[in-house]
């Protein structure tokens, strides 16, 4: 590699990782509890969790319309707006609201055991894990700041291929792992730093990458879901929304979509009117039966009134990369060893991050120059 290449190099390097350093550490630091996110949340909800009466799927326990009515007897005056199932526990989740339109202010959620039909109260709140995950999707800032930090794991995605480049030519003269303790502190901290960045830097990729792609991942979802339930929807289009009172039975409308979609698992219902949903239909969604593919939604429209299944859709593959991305970004695939990775590899990045910026912040005029020296000579020949 030439001199003027070497340079080119070091400048995209240099800056692509500057830029997004402070996001970075930001990322890092809230993504740490998130990847015990479900951990963290069954310590929140324990006191729910402990009332349960057993194990069962999510298609086991009280009829679906028995839940329900618990549900609007415990919140008179309000609609159903969704319910939520577990895939390993008898939990079960009614969001209602007083209008099928309401938002995210105005809903209400409760649990209940399916098992017995005992409600077990209003869904706990965990505030500090809702900032979290806030302040490590948007930022506080919406769709922006979604986009804003996908483009920080673009850039940091650059900095380590442009990283690799440098490193690479300069390791080929020496063995893998080297670290010059004899030099000075300069030396020894880049050393760690290529070091831990080469042994960790097929996970940062793949983190990076699935960051990326999880900030397209919401307005891409909004709008496949919005196209294909309209699609879906079609013949229904010009009719009056159904009101409440002409809702028809959710175990009807269940079978109906299970008997189209065999050996699937419910995760939610949208019930009519609402945003995942048309004004005719209980949109049942259902997803993939493999940690890996649980993210992957197949919906099944059923008219709410009748019972009787109107279409189902599969999602495009884009969607289904994207949706993908979600549990490999987070490590929700593997159980605890796999978690535990995880979180060991994101201290390794902080410690990247950090050695590279204590590099930068420590530099002298010379500095370029002596690292495009060593990848001409071996470094026993480059004075300290």
């Amino acid at each position: 590699m030439k001199r003027r290449s070497i340079r080119i190099w070091i400048m995209i390097h240099k800056w692509s990782s500057l830029v997004p350093t402070a996001f970075l550490f930001m990322l890092c630091v809230t993504g740490l509890p998130l990847i015990f996110h479900d951990e963290i949340d069954a310590m929140m909800s324990g006191d729910a969790e402990n009332a349960l009466s057993g194990p069962a799927s999510a298609e086991a326990g009280l009829p679906l319309d028995s839940i329900m009515a618990t549900a609007l007897a415990e919140k008179p005056g309000e609609v159903p707006l969704f319910m939520a199932f577990s895939q390993d526990s008898p939990l079960i989740t009614v969001t209602t609201g007083p209008s099928p339109a309401a938002g995210g202010e105005e809903m209400s959620l409760l649990f209940f055991d399916r098992a017995t039909g005992a409600s077990l109260g209003p869904a706990p709140t965990n505030w500090f894990m809702d900032f979290l995950l806030q302040l490590h999707t948007d930022m506080f800032l919406g769709l922006p700041g979604a986009l804003l930090l996908g483009a920080m794991g673009v850039l940091f995605v650059v900095a380590l291929i442009s990283g690799v480049v440098l490193y690479a030519p300069f390791m080929a003269r020496q063995r893998f792992g080297t670290l010059r303790s004899g030099r000075n502190e300069r030396v020894r901290r880049l050393d760690q730093h290529n070091l831990l960045g080469v042994v960790a830097f097929a996970w940062m990729v793949v983190i990076g990458v699935t960051g990326a792609i999880n900030a397209f991942a919401d307005p891409l979802t909004e709008s496949w879901r919005d196209g294909e339930v309209a699609a879906m929807a079609a013949a229904y289009e010009g009719e009056p929304a159904l009101p409440p009172w002409r809702y028809g039975s959710l175990d009807r409308a269940m079978a109906s979509a299970q008997s189209a979609l065999p050996g699937r698992s419910p995760q939610f219902i949208g019930f009519p009117g609402g945003a995942w949903s048309s004004g005719h239909h209980y949109a049942i969604f259902f997803q993939g039966d493999r940690p890996l593919t649980q993210n992957l939604l197949t919906p099944a429209l059923v008219d709410a009134e009748s019972g009787a299944l109107t279409d189902t859709r599969t999602m495009p593959a884009l969607n289904q990369a994207l949706m993908m991305s979600k549990p490999l970004h987070f490590g929700d695939y593997g159980g605890w060893p796999l978690k535990v990775v995880w979180a060991l590899l994101t201290l390794a990045t902080i410690h990247v991050l950090w050695s590279g910026l204590m590099l930068w912040w420590r530099r002298k005029p010379a500095d370029t120059e002596l690292r495009i020296a060593e990848l001409y000579r071996h470094p026993s020949e480059v004075p300290a």
